[in-house]
């Protein structure tokens, strides 16, 4: 969500530090995941009636339009634009580019090239002392000490550095607190974590994207830059904002979600292992303070890899993951009902947060 919270602002995954009980869930969610049990029966493709009127509450809070997208199992259920806002607009969705960046990291993940547990310092040296303890876990779920979003350090630096350079600006930065022991959102944490991947890959963060993501998924639209610099060229951004810098529309990120919710793959094509997909909504801050969380979000006490836990089961496992946006961009998957989808707009998020919420429980009020 990095950032209309700011002030003035519009081969497998590697076992977590709990031991083999956690492992053991994140595998029996992936199983799930992979077999669809998940998914429920076929849902009428008409939208549940009173939807469109909780749009108009959406705009009745002064967004200039909305634009409403449910699936389920690949198949887009129905789609509803109200207001003004064409449903090919591509508009920047700040922190819903975090579910996109922690899936990118964790194709590396897959691939061997890097553990969500090895401490930073060991491939990253200038990270020295307790900071070359934090861990790529730690930096994808903003406990790794590095302070929150209102330090804005990230968001601050110039889009012309490498992620590497990046990183070694935030390396000399202070701990806020051990790796570890609280949650804060939206620091720097994500600029380290790419950094990361472009050492372990020798590939640019964006072309790695476009390979492993935009083109296996058929995304025509999504680029990466500066929440707060749209006229930047993608092409000359070597230093992405990696927790908020995603310009895409619609269709696009649908069909991203559309890979999480099928456990990976869509339409055939693997991007992640189920395994993999399960560590992103696990839980990784239980037991964890939650020190610093955005507005709008300020109720929800769990998060996963670069997305929110919004409900969870008896065992903890994530029932409901999310991952909104400080302009509006609010993309969800629900694991009770096989149902996922995003409202997109570009609007003040605490603004209309209570009204899309009461829009979603509708919807999966509604599911079969």
């Amino acid at each position: 969500m990095g950032l209309a919270w700011l002030p003035g602002a519009p081969p497998a995954t590697m076992p977590p530090s709990g031991g083999f009980h956690q492992l053991s869930k994140a595998l029996f969610l992936a199983a799930l995941l992979a077999l669809g049990v998940f998914a429920g029966p076929a849902l009428a493709a008409a939208p549940p009636e009173g939807l469109e009127a909780r749009l108009d509450a959406i705009l009745a809070r002064g967004a200039p339009g909305v634009s409403l997208l449910v699936y389920r199992e690949g198949t887009l259920l129905y789609r509803l634009d109200r207001g003004d806002l064409a449903p090919d607009a591509r508009l920047p969705v700040a922190s819903a580019s975090k579910w996109m960046t922690a899936a990118l990291v964790m194709t590396v993940v897959d691939e061997g090239l890097l553990s969500l547990d090895e401490p930073i310092g060991r491939r990253l040296p200038e990270f020295q002392g307790p900071s070359g303890e934090i861990t790529l876990r730690q930096l994808l779920s903003y406990t790794a000490g590095q302070g929150g979003l209102l330090g804005m350090s990230d968001l601050l630096q110039d889009s012309r550095l490498t992620l590497s350079e990046s990183a070694a600006r935030i390396a000399r930065r202070s701990q806020v607190d051990p790796p570890g022991a609280a949650f804060r959102y939206g620091g720097p944490s994500l600029q380290v974590a790419g950094a990361l991947v472009e050492q372990a890959t020798g590939r640019r963060w964006a072309d790695l994207f476009a390979e492993r993501i935009s083109i296996p998924l058929g995304l025509k639209s999504t680029t990466w830059g500066h929440p707060l610099r749209p006229r930047l060229d993608p092409a000359e951004v070597t230093n992405p904002n990696l927790q908020g810098g995603v310009y895409t529309t619609a269709e696009d990120y649908g069909r991203f979600l559309g890979m999480l919710a099928a456990g990976g793959s869509l339409e055939g094509r693997r991007v992640l292992s189920p395994e993999a997909v399960a560590e992103l909504e696990r839980v990784q801050t239980a037991g964890k303070p939650m020190a610093y969380r955005p507005p709008g979000m300020g109720d929800v006490d769990a998060y996963g890899l670069g997305t929110w836990c919004e409900a969870q089961d008896p065992e903890g496992a994530c029932l409901l993951s999310s991952s909104p946006g400080a302009f509006g961009a609010y993309p969800w998957i629900d694991r009770r009902t096989g149902l996922y989808g995003l409202f997109f707009m570009r609007h003040h998020l605490p603004l209309v947060v209570d009204q899309i919420r009461r829009a979603r429980t509708l919807i999966l009020s509604a599911a079969p």
